[in-house]
């Protein structure tokens, strides 16, 4: 597949001058996916002053920067967004457009299927290329992107397919795939693209922005450790806390916690919260409900301490220990500390 014949297409995020980690982690993914067809890589940036992002993109792998830059797009305001990336799209045929399921991504992504009249699937947990035969009518359809997704709770895997509209389009939670590796020395070619801004670009104006301070940030964390309803309450927290503070980790949670009030949504682990690739995740007093193992399953190394034998985190996890988190957290605090000094 060559440039004409479609190519892969990456919307990039970018705030402060810097582009959103989860849009690189997308591009490392759908670099791979156009070497396998031979189809290029480009990525769209959208905002004020952003062309000299568009090095970095090359050096992940884009073959090419689209670049729609004016004062007034830059902040995020969804009309303008929406139309003149949906312009952008109509003009070049790319075959397969992705998003980051982040606040804009998933505010963005359905509004331009809806102008170009295509699916899309969204919160994906991994994409593929692959051969699609429709059984029922028999038509066979050769390097379609294969979209999973979780269905019924998590417990089950789906792959969509959009065989017959173009771009084909997907939104994918960020954390799922690992960061590509830079390559400073990859040429790539940057295309600015015509601004002309029309009567409904006006409808939102952007006052203020006002960044949230981060509570918590899994972003490149190499350690994790979270809490499920086995610990019990704040006090649990408080020494998983402590466990944190000695491994230099971020704390998580499961949905069980979260909802019992024991610790906020920020720190949601799993497919209703976020998606963690750590080199260690330590599981405490979490039973390993399905819609959290999706969000942890990229972990390199998995350690589950749960006072239940037949906990199913044991199913997935590398090491386990069976004990409660109260005569087993304590040690490895001490231990840790004693190995330390």
């Amino acid at each position: 597949m060559n440039r004409e014949q479609g190519g892969i297409w990456v919307y990039v995020g970018h705030s402060g001058g810097q582009i959103d980690r989860s849009a690189v982690e997308l591009l490392g993914k759908a670099r791979k996916l156009a070497d396998k067809i031979g189809a290029d890589l480009s990525a769209i940036l959208i905002g004020f002053g952003v062309k000299s992002l568009s090095h970095e993109l090359i050096s992940y792998g884009a073959n090419r920067v689209y670049i729609v830059d004016h004062e007034r797009l830059a902040n995020y305001t969804t009309m303008p967004y929406a139309r003149l990336l949906g312009d952008l799209i109509r003009v070049e045929k790319p075959g397969i457009v992705l998003f980051s399921a982040d606040a804009n991504g998933r505010d963005l992504a359905p509004r331009i299927a809806a102008r170009l009249e295509t699916g899309l699937t969204a919160d994906c947990v991994d994409l593929d290329i692959g051969d699609f035969e429709d059984k029922e009518y028999g038509n066979k359809y050769r390097n379609i992107l294969l979209q999973v997704v979780p269905a019924f709770g998590g417990n089950v895997m789906a792959t969509i397919v959009n065989p017959e509209r173009r771009p084909q389009m997907a939104t994918v939670r960020p954390g799922t795939f690992e960061m590509p590796d830079k390559d400073l020395n990859r040429r790539g070619e940057v295309v600015p693209f015509d601004v002309e801004l029309e009567e409904g670009d006006n409808a939102v104006e952007v006052l203020e922005v006002i960044k949230k301070e981060d509570t918590v940030n899994f972003d490149g964390a190499r350690i994790v450790v979270a809490g499920g309803r086995g610990v019990g309450g704040i006090r649990g927290f408080n020494l998983l806390r402590e466990l944190a503070d000695v491994l230099g980790a971020e704390v998580g949670a499961s949905r069980a916690a979260v909802e019992a009030g024991w610790i906020s949504l920020d720190y949601m682990v799993g497919l209703g919260g976020q998606t963690v690739r750590p080199d260690i995740y330590i599981a405490c007093g979490i039973s390993g409900a399905m819609h959290h193992i999706m969000g942890v399953t990229n972990s390199k190394i998995i350690i589950a301490i749960n006072k239940d034998p037949n906990a199913p985190i044991f199913n997935v996890a590398d090491y386990f220990i069976v004990g409660d988190i109260f005569d087993v957290v304590p040690k490895v605090i001490e231990r840790i500390r004693l190995l330390s000094s």
